[in-house]
């Protein structure tokens, strides 16, 4: 019986490991309150503002519920990253929530689940059609000795910080990024988590929902490319 009652547990557990889909390993971003955004004249000054390719750049999220996961992209409509003496000094893109689009499913059901996020229980995209992202600072980063902060941000050689506007809600934060300034140009990856009830969009972030409970967290993955 102590057998049987083992081999039980054990397949509970995977089970669990399976279905229990958690936020990608990532680190979280830091998140404060918004921050002042040097003015466009004082952030180019002397400097070079740099357009992002929106046909090569690409934002990808994925969020986490109980019984699986959802993955997909949204376009970055237009933008640019300011550069003097090789360092970003400012910078900025918008997001186009209509572009929300879910990538994990067949297209029926992609369509329904884009048609609940871009909805007033998340996005609003008809109130809401863009989110947008300020930088106000950037500074070198190497978590040498941190074993733990080198896995989570393998190759982040910058922390950037800036302040995301999401609906009504607009807050800082700062993730670490690898980025690499050249003659042609920016190219920019970053990949953190965030918490979307900062910004809130809470539905669904009851944990008493059971199944129906879906995850705050909400992993980002940007790749970013900016040409003069």
């Amino acid at each position: 019986m102590k057998k049987v009652q083992t081999f039980l547990f054990a397949m509970f557990l995977m089970s669990c490991l399976v279905a229990c889909k958690q936020a990608p390993k990532a680190p979280e971003a830091k998140v404060e309150d918004a921050q002042e955004v040097a003015t466009q004249d004082n952030a180019t000054a002397n400097g070079q503002a740099l357009s992002i390719n929106t046909e090569k750049s690409t934002l990808t999220w994925i969020g986490t519920k109980p019984t699986g996961q959802h993955t997909g992209t949204l376009s970055i409509k237009d933008g640019n990253i300011n550069v003097k003496d090789s360092q970003i000094v400012g910078g900025t893109f918008t997001i186009d929530i209509n572009s929300l689009n879910p990538t994990d499913m067949d297209e029926e059901n992609n369509g329904k689940l884009a048609g609940h996020l871009k909805s007033a229980d998340f996005f609003d995209a008809e109130n809401y059609p863009e989110a947008a992202f300020e930088i106000t600072g950037v500074k070198a980063y190497n978590p040498s000795g941190d074993e733990a902060a080198k896995e989570l941000t393998a190759g982040a050689n910058h922390l950037v910080t800036g302040n995301l506007r999401m609906k009504e809600k607009i807050n800082s934060i700062t993730f670490p990024a690898n980025i690499n300034i050249s003659e042609a140009g920016v190219a920019a990856k970053a990949n953190f988590n965030i918490n979307r009830t900062d910004w809130g969009l809470s539905y669904g972030a009851d944990e008493s929902l059971g199944d129906k409970f879906i995850r705050p967290l909400v992993n980002i993955a940007l790749d970013l490319q900016a040409t003069p």
